[in-house]
């Protein structure tokens, strides 16, 4: 080794900026350098005693030049790091600083773009092999900061250790050898004033369990899918002519494990358990209120800090998919909801990440929610834009959801969403609307249902704003659904009414029928109507217990044969008597008592016949599948005909919302011949009196409200009858 020539040297100012965690550009200083016929090699260590390098041909000691960096020749070729400690351990470890970068030429250009469609596969923290050693690569934006670092208990969470390199426009990266799955590792990071924060990976798979912050190192490859089956037809079950009954389940309260400690099912008992009795119910899809991992769960998931990462609550990613898999296998549809909408102000989470309002607006009359105190995403920077497009792919592409229902969307439309006079900022034009997150949700639509053919993605959407569910090349938002809350506004408020008062408010159940058909709608019995003192579902209906439960009964078969898709959240399938509380699980022994019973065959059975009967689903978003015969406000009864297409067999239904028993009562038809009573809500089955058409109807050739026939039939108290056509 030729050593007449000079040795790269480590200034005073670079070891000092080393020593105090203040180096930017470690990857100029550290690791080896061409000398001679050889190379030298700089490594900053701190708390070590001696160091050496190890190669093919031998030790090399390398000298302590200052402090605790280390440096000197050594022979060419590939080499591991010996260090000593003051007790006379001894290790070895691969050098991080030896590496070249993981992100290629493609992949910065693409985050620069802001357009890198598989946002995940870049950043974040990947267990790989890279130059033939095993470890993990990590990757962030952090583009204000002065130096991020890796840290974790694998160096004593002390950021000197491993500063990472800065590339392309903002992005830092590293290759730490002999990390892998269940790494705890964190972002320190020092912004541009000289703070010093700890922050858990943006783009995490996996975190610890709250209250404990660390993001966690997790290989989310190489998982065995066996759903090929439903994969191949999801398309056709998730069509808006499709019959799709959805079951939202918060999972952390659905069931408890109370032989042991209480704790929730884990995503491997929810395969198990819940798709067993979401498929017996009848439903065709579960809804899972937010998974991805959030701090306080309070929140039921709606403030979420780690997007990327399924909550360890429930297990570990790869369980999370065998609870997907499972559902699928099982014939039914998965679907998230998704908070694209806000974050929290959690010091570990997306706030302020690189010292600046990196992800949130500056303002924050644009960048903070007063209703919830959490901060409003930048859809107007194209990083943020594709951090979160990407992030409803990610969902849709490694585990293979079905879809995503977007919570809180008006709030992300209107500058102005629950704010007064001089709290907001207009757009260009000096509107309300917002653009860019108009923008954005368009662009998320475009980019879910492109990548991922057969996928849903629903609108929570509570404003009249247009065309949520038409297509972006028609002017639309995109999305495939749109929740009715205004239906469901309507018709709970005639339902809490007092059955003598029900005549003066009607138009609250027909009025739906005016919009039913201008978007692709859901009707929401969500966990929002059974929370915060709104009571249970159960309770907001009148009288004494017997008919609590059937003005229940009634308004389910109500929903089941009105236009529009199906949710149902849980425990209201066999009406629960108390408030949705998070902390405990339904009540599952009032489901065993024979009231609640009935309503829970009731449900199955409307299930069951929503899906296999076409007149009540395939044309529910279009106004050719919906007729009224007849409402009568002094009777509080409302008649009306389903159709499908050519050759279905109509249906009709009959509501009566008092609770006079109607024998006699003659409805107009649309074709003679027989009408089975396919459901009656009053059967003693379902816990009503049992007063009913002796399993049907025959209509004579009489005409009667505008229809070609009439019959007479015998209307139950609150009840609704569902007759469908025998020929």
């Amino acid at each position: 080794m030729d050593k007449s020539k000079n040795s790269p040297h480590v200034s005073p100012e670079d070891q000092a900026l080393l020593a105090q965690g203040r180096c930017s550009q470690p990857f100029s200083i550290l690791g080896p350098r061409p000398f001679g016929d050889g190379q030298w090699l700089t490594v900053y260590h701190p708390d070590l005693a001696a160091l050496s390098a190890v190669g093919p041909d031998g030790e090399t000691d390398l000298p302590r030049v200052a402090g605790d960096l280390f440096a000197g020749p050594i022979p060419a070729g590939p080499y591991r790091l010996k260090a000593r400690s003051g007790g006379g351990v001894e290790w070895t470890f691969d050098d991080p600083y030896r590496f070249a970068p993981v992100l290629g030429e493609m992949d910065l250009h693409l985050l620069a773009e802001g357009t890198h469609k598989r946002l995940w596969q870049a950043l974040g923290a990947h267990v790989t092999t890279h130059q033939g050693v095993a470890g993990t690569r990590f990757a962030v934006w952090a583009p204000n900061a002065r130096r991020v670092s890796v840290v974790g208990q694998f160096n004593g969470w002390d950021g000197r250790r491993h500063p990472m390199r800065r590339v392309g426009q903002g992005f830092w990266e590293i290759f730490l050898p002999d990390l892998g799955e269940g790494t705890l590792y964190k972002y320190e990071v020092l912004d541009a004033h000289g703070g010093v924060m700890l922050k858990a990976d943006p783009m995490g798979f996996g975190s610890q369990h709250p209250p404990e912050k660390a993001s966690v190192v997790r290989d989310i490859t190489g998982y065995g899918w066996k759903d090929a089956e439903w994969m191949a037809r999801r398309a056709r079950a998730q069509d808006r002519r499709a019959p799709i009954s959805i079951y939202e389940v918060h999972p952390g309260s659905w069931r408890r494990k109370y032989d042991d400690g209480g704790r929730p099912l884990s995503y491997q008992e929810m395969a198990r358990d819940l798709v067993a009795y979401a498929k017996d119910m009848g439903f065709t899809h579960l809804e899972l209120m937010p998974v991805s991992e959030f701090p306080f769960d309070g929140s039921w998931g709606y403030q979420p800090v780690g997007l990327y990462a399924p909550t360890i609550r429930f297990g570990p990613p790869h369980e999370f998919r065998d609870l997907v898999d499972a559902a699928h296998q099982a014939g039914l549809g998965v679907l998230l909801d998704w908070v694209p909408g806000h974050f929290p102000t959690d010091a570990h989470g997306l706030a302020r990440f690189d010292g600046t309002e990196l992800y949130e607006h500056a303002d924050p009359r644009e960048g903070f929610h007063q209703d919830w105190n959490t901060l409003i995403y930048n859809y107007g920077r194209t990083e943020v834009q594709n951090f979160l497009t990407a992030n409803a792919v990610y969902w849709l592409d490694e585990y293979h959801v079905d879809g995503l229902r977007v919570d809180a969307v008006a709030s992300m439309l209107y500058r102005d969403y629950s704010r007064k006079a001089g709290e907001w900022v207009p757009n260009k034009d000096g509107g309300r609307e917002n653009y860019e997150a108009i923008a954005f949700l368009q662009n998320m639509n475009i980019e879910a249902y492109g990548e991922q053919p057969g996928i849903m993605t629903v609108a929570e959407e509570s404003t009249s704003f247009p065309k949520v569910s038409a297509p972006v090349d028609a002017g639309g938002l995109g999305f495939g659904f749109k929740w009715n809350m205004g239906w469901m506004n309507d018709t709970l408020r005639y339902m809490s009414r007092d059955p003598v008062h029900r005549r003066y408010h009607h138009d609250l159940m027909s009025f739906g029928l005016m919009y039913a058909f201008t978007e692709n709608f859901i009707l929401p019995i969500s966990h929002d109507e059974v929370v915060h003192g709104k009571g249970s579902l159960l309770h907001k209906m009148p009288g004494d217990e017997w008919q609590q439960f059937a003005n229940l009964r009634a308004y389910y078969g109500f929903m089941w044969g009105h236009p529009g898709k199906k949710l149902l959240f849980m425990g209201c399938e066999f009406g629960q008597p108390e408030e949705w509380n998070h902390n405990g699980e339904l009540n599952w022994h009032a489901a065993g008592q024979p009231m609640h019973q009935g309503v829970q065959a009731l449900v199955r059975d409307l299930n069951g016949l929503y899906r296999d009967t076409p007149a009540l689903h395939v044309k529910d978003a279009e106004p050719e599948g919906f007729q009224w015969i007849a409402t009568d406000p002094a009777q509080s009864t409302y008649s009306w005909i389903r159709r499908g297409d050519a050759g279905d067999p109509p249906v009709v239904l009959v509501c009566n919302f008092t609770p006079v028993p109607r024998p006699g009562f003659r409805i107009g038809v649309p074709q003679a011949g027989r009408w089975r009573e396919a459901v009656n809500t009053d059967a003693t089955a379902y816990g009503g009196s049992g007063m009913g058409n002796l399993g049907g109807v025959v209509a004579d050739g009489e005409p009667q409200d505008g229809q070609p026939a009439s019959m007479a039939v015998t209307l139950p108290p609150l009840s609704v009858v569902i007759f469908v056509a025998a020929g």
